[in-house]
C-alpha cells in the first residue's frame, strides 16, 4: 500500500469479520501510523446457538467484543450502523449511510468483502454490504447530486482512491502479516461469543495464511484484489 494512502475504511457486516478477513493487514495498518476506521452494518445479534441468549444481549456482547477487538489491533474508531442481523438491504437508505460517512473521513482505500465470490455461498449480510460499499464509493460519494442534503453538514464529493476486496478468487494483492499474526489472533480472541476453540481456529488461521504466502515468498500473508478508483 502506498504511503499516502493514510485513511483506510473497512466496511463489513457484522462483528468479527474483519478481524476474519485482514486482522493481520489491519495491525500492520496500524502499526505504520494509518487511520484505519471500521464500518460495522449490523450488531450481529442472532449468531448464537444458546438457547439462554437473546438478541438484545448478544448485539450488547457483540459490540463489547469488536471494541476490544479494534483497540487490540490499532484500529483509531469503530462506527456501528446497528442493523439486525441477517436484516441487511440494499437500499438508498442504507448506502446513504455509507455515503455520508465516506463523505465524512474520506478514505484513501476502503476493504470490503469480494460481493461476487461464487466458489462458496456468502452470507446475504456479506454480499449486501459489500456491494453497498462498492456503490457507495462510486458513484454515489463522488457525485455531488447524489444525498445532496450531506452538504448541509459541510460534508462534501469525495474520491476514493482504491478498494480492496477480501476473500477474491483471483487476488492481485498481498500483505505480509508474519510479524502481526499473533495480533490478528489475540483480536480474534475477543470474539468469545462467536469462538469455541481458538486453538483450533489458530492452527486453520496460520494454515491458510501460509498457503496464501508461499507463492509470493512470504511466510504468512492476507490476499486481496485491488481496484484503482482514481485516475
Amino acid at each position: 500500500m502506498e504511503e499516502t494512502n493514510k485513511t483506510i475504511m473497512i466496511i463489513t457486516a457484522h462483528p468479527d469479520d474483519a478481524e476474519f478477513s485482514c486482522g493481520g493487514s489491519v495491525a500492520r495498518w496500524a502499526a505504520e501510523e494509518r487511520d484505519v476506521i471500521y464500518v460495522i452494518c449490523t450488531n450481529g445479534d442472532k449468531g448464537s446457538a444458546d438457547p439462554n441468549m437473546t438478541s438484545e444481549r448478544l448485539a450488547q456482547i457483540r459490540q463489547e467484543e469488536q471494541l476490544g477487538a479494534a483497540k487490540t489491533l490499532g484500529v483509531k474508531e469503530v462506527i456501528f450502523l446497528g442493523h439486525p442481523d441477517g436484516g441487511l438491504e440494499d437500499t438508498p437508505t442504507f448506502r446513504g449511510e455509507l455515503v455520508r460517512l465516506i463523505r465524512k473521513y474520506r478514505p484513501d482505500v476502503v476493504v470490503t468483502m469480494d460481493p461476487w465470490r461464487r466458489s462458496f455461498p456468502m452470507h446475504r449480510d456479506h454480499r449486501i454490504a459489500a456491494t453497498a460499499a462498492l456503490d457507495a464509493v462510486f458513484p454515489y460519494a463522488r457525485d455531488r447530486l447524489h444525498y445532496p442534503e450531506h452538504m448541509a453538514e459541510g460534508l462534501s464529493p469525495h474520491k476514493v482512491g482504491e478498494v480492496h476486496l477480501t476473500g477474491a478468487e483471483n487476488p492481485d494483492t498481498f500483505v505480509d502479516i508474519s510479524e502481526t499474526f499473533s495480533l490478528k489472533i489475540a483480536a480474534l480472541k475477543c470474539h468469545q461469543s462467536q469462538i469455541s476453540a481458538i486453538d483450533e481456529l489458530e492452527g486453520r488461521m496460520r494454515e491458510m495464511s501460509a498457503r496464501i504466502g508461499e507463492p509470493q515468498g512470504l511466510a504468512l500473508a492476507e490476499a486481496f484484489r485491488r481496484i484503482q478508483m482514481r485516475r
